[in-house]
């Protein structure tokens, strides 16, 4: 994530009450808990998020500029099955996806055998756009 600012900016907390943490479970089926850290330099955030595959947390690391995602990476692989999502060719599918009425703006193709790590990819996606547009006044 770091290759997302110029010079990394020092982590900051987003504290979440609990309308927002339900909304975020609404959109995201993810509960982010009460506070996230994050980077930011006014006009990127960055998160490091963990989301359940199938029985394991994938880590990822997501950046957001301007309301559109800018880079989404797995850190972190647990599961046995569906790997193929941590590679380049299917995490560049979300390169400017940004949210409309609480869904990604484009579909995003699957991978056989890999479904349950491909949604989600996505709910962490919903999630760090929402988590960035709690930062807006």
């Amino acid at each position: 994530m770091a290759q997302q600012f110029a010079v990394v900016p020092a982590p900051a907390m987003l504290w979440l009450d609990e309308t927002q943490r339900q909304q975020a479970v609404a959109l995201s089926k993810e509960d982010p808990g009460f506070r996230q850290r994050y980077w930011s330099d006014g006009t990127t955030s960055a998160w490091v998020l963990n989301v359940i595959g199938r029985d394991h947390p994938i880590t990822l690391g997501i950046s957001v500029k301007d309301g559109r995602i800018a880079s989404l990476r797995v850190l972190i692989y647990r599961e046995s099955r569906g790997w193929e999502v941590r590679h380049a060719f299917f995490t560049r599918q979300f390169d400017q996806a940004q949210l409309e009425n609480g869904k990604l703006d484009r579909s995003i193709d699957g991978i056989t055998g890999a479904t349950l790590s491909v949604e989600a990819l996505q709910r962490a996606a919903r999630l760090a756009l929402w988590l960035d547009q709690q930062l807006t006044p």
